[in-house]
């Protein structure tokens, strides 16, 4: 009640309103409707009630105030949420040249305190391609972000560049902080095993770009090397050169719109169980990051041995080994000489692909050479 005082122990009127009757809906016109009902079954001698009130506040609450960015369908909110959780994330990547703390205009690299003496500069940018359509059907996000720096820090390992830091783009439709979060994990865990700091990004929600649930990622790798260490060293190969094939850990990032192709047409889909022990979903098997190679093999590529690496990549073994070859050179592979890893057996059976188009589109169980 309202309205009202206390009088020799009663409640009285003040000769205002001395009831108020409220309800609860899912929106406001309904509530009002249901509240004038209850109003309306009350009743005793003199009662009167109003009406207008709650109509007039419908009307107020009608009329345009001007947008917002929120309204727009960006959330700022969300994205200094986001940042400040995967701040500590960047920090826990901190090497000698930079401290990989979030949140200026720009990162800093000291290339002296890294110990370089007379480096060049090595950069490489690259995707994770249509992999990221799998990791979002089966609702996998922490291992895609290694897969974004693998595909990046390989390809600067080429030209014998160590990985110095990382940048990286995360876009989508609609913010998700915690399917950001995960993703963003996967890339700062993947860049402590390169080696390499993340010394910043971009979260970018853009409304009517993406579907819900879908977002797209690109990766930045810098690198350095002595002036005297670059690779590859044309001159010095030969007739009789040894190659060399390091394993991959899978099918890499390389050739999933044909695998998504070949799964659609299979009696398979990403939930179905497969393996020897079948303890593990085709989407799983699918999933495995790519191997980074940085810590593995730079201090071999730096021996003085090695006179060309390839990231067997986008074009698989057939496109990327000419890549590092003087053009009168070739080489000679011997697909019997290792084992090639189950899943690409699958692929080529299931998809009826020939030789040539595995080998094309595939790394085939090599992840470099």
């Amino acid at each position: 009640h309202a309205g009202t005082a206390l009088k020799d122990g009663k409640v009285v009127t003040n000769g205002g309103r001395v009831l108020t009757v409220t309800a609860i809906k899912e929106d406001l016109m309904t509530a009002l409707q249901e509240a004038n009902k209850g109003v309306a079954a009350i009743n005793f001698k003199g009662s009167i009630y109003r009406k207008d009130i709650g109509y007039r506040a419908i009307a107020f609450l009608s009329q345009s105030r001007g947008l917002t960015y929120k309204n727009s369908g960006v959330d700022i909110a969300a994205g200094n949420i986001l940042v400040q959780k995967i701040k500590p994330l960047a920090a826990a990547t901190s090497r000698s040249g930079c401290n990989a703390e979030l949140g200026g205009f720009a990162g800093l690299f000291d290339l002296k305190a890294a110990g370089y003496k007379d480096p060049i500069l090595v950069s490489g940018t690259d995707g994770v391609g249509t992999k990221l359509k799998i990791a979002q059907v089966c609702k996998k996000h922490d291992t895609i972000g290694q897969d974004l720096v693998a595909m990046c820090v390989n390809d600067i390992l080429a030209q014998g560049a160590e990985p110095l830091f990382f940048l990286d783009y995360f876009a989508c439709g609609k913010l998700d902080v915690e399917v950001a979060q995960g993703v963003i994990a996967g890339i700062a865990e993947a860049c402590q095993k390169a080696g390499c700091a993340l010394l910043g990004g971009e979260t970018a929600e853009m409304p009517g770009m993406y579907p819900p649930g879908e977002y797209d990622l690109a990766g930045f790798a810098v690198g350095a090397v002595e002036r005297g260490q670059m690779l590859p060293q044309l001159e010095r190969i030969a007739d009789g050169d040894v190659v060399i094939g390091v394993a991959s850990s899978g099918v890499h990032s390389n050739g999933y719109s044909l695998v998504r192709r070949i799964v659609e047409k299979s009696s398979l889909d990403f939930s179905s169980q497969v393996g020897v022990s079948g303890d593990q979903t085709l989407g799983d098997l699918l999933l495995t990051p790519t191997k980074i190679y940085s810590k593995t093999l730079l201090p071999v590529l730096r021996s003085g041995h090695v006179k060309a690496y390839a990231h067997i990549t986008g074009g698989g073994l057939l496109e990327n080994i000419p890549r590092v070859l003087p053009d009168s050179f070739g080489v000679v592979l011997d697909a019997l000489s290792w084992k090639i890893p189950e899943i690409f057996c699958w692929l080529h059976k299931e998809g009826n692909l020939s030789e040539e188009e595995m080998a094309r589109t595939f790394n085939c169980g090599i992840g470099a050479v």
